[in-house]
């Protein structure tokens, strides 16, 4: 049961990714997190490329990289500015929100993935999915009232929708990865290595801008954190795709594993960052962890 142990350690690292993410933009310029947190993910696939240019058969099957054609690599950088786009909202929604609210938000991704598969796909959603995305909008609605008592109204929060357009695209991008990784059969390394590449293509000219201070913005104060960002995020996925390739491993319960990273960054959020409500939040934050259980394992 290797791939149990590798999606566990999967979770805990996507709720470090979570807590870095927030303990770097907090009270910090955002775009410069971006910039140098994707510059950490491109220099190491960077690495690894020159690595199996230079010696091939050095590195192990799971970190070569296919060679590629020019509409291949379109393709890829179609992937990136979904995945920067997705990360813009992420970043400044977290900034602003509490990780507590923020992150079991951000879990929802797979529902929105369900949704587009549903209306792209032509998928149909079995009785079990249907439970599971009734009880997470309940869910939604008891963090909501939580989120009140904080000055957060959802609905009329700026950096919710922020959120909640970061997640959209975050689902955009689980529904292209199939397309790529499922019909078009990229091999994992080959995605993972050019859209962090061509994702710090996406940040550099506004990192740029921000330097030569060609608009209003905030400082930037360098933190551990930010290579840390890049560096948990490569490992989980890491761990998360070899618990994939594993012939005994169910998809609904890989998947259903992966989200308790929530549990990881909501504890996280309410020890390291002191954010309030933490008892009253728990069972609207369980509620949405049991909606998206469900949804996986139907």
């Amino acid at each position: 049961m290797n791939w149990i142990a590798d999606i566990l350690l999967s979770a805990f690292f996507l709720g470090l990714y979570d807590l870095c993410t927030k303990h770097a933009v907090r009270l910090n310029a955002v775009t410069p997190v971006l910039f140098f947190s994707t510059l950490t993910g491109a220099t190491v696939w960077t690495i690894l490329l020159l690595l199996q240019t230079i010696h091939p058969g050095l590195l192990p099957h799971s970190l070569v990289t296919d060679p590629l054609t020019w509409q291949q690599h379109l393709r890829l950088v179609l992937k990136s500015g979904i995945v920067a786009l997705s990360w813009v909202g992420t970043y400044f929604a977290l900034k602003h929100l509490p990780l507590s609210l923020g992150s079991p938000i951000r879990a929802t991704s797979p529902l929105f993935t369900l949704l587009g598969a549903i209306l792209i796909l032509g998928e149909r959603p079995t009785f079990l999915e249907i439970i599971g995305v009734l009880t997470t909008l309940a869910s939604f609605v008891g963090l909501s009232l939580v989120g009140a008592r904080e000055g957060i109204h959802f609905h009329r929060n700026q950096w919710f929708w922020f959120l909640i357009a970061g997640v959209l695209f975050g689902a955009v991008s689980s529904l292209y990865d199939k397309y790529l990784l499922g019909t078009l059969k990229f091999s994992v390394p080959t995605v993972q290595c050019w859209f962090s590449i061509y994702l710090l293509a996406f940040f550099a000219p506004f990192a740029l801008g921000w330097k030569l201070r060609l608009w209003n913005r905030n400082e930037f104060h360098w933190r551990w954190s930010i290579p840390i960002i890049a560096l948990s995020l490569l490992v989980a996925d890491y761990l998360y795709f070899s618990a994939l390739k594993n012939p005994q491993a169910l998809v609904s319960i890989v998947m259903s594993l992966r989200r308790g990273s929530t549990l990881v960054a909501f504890a996280g959020g309410l020890y390291f960052f002191r954010e309030a409500n933490g008892w009253r939040k728990l069972p609207a934050v369980l509620g949405i962890l049991l909606g998206i259980v469900l949804t996986l394992l139907g």
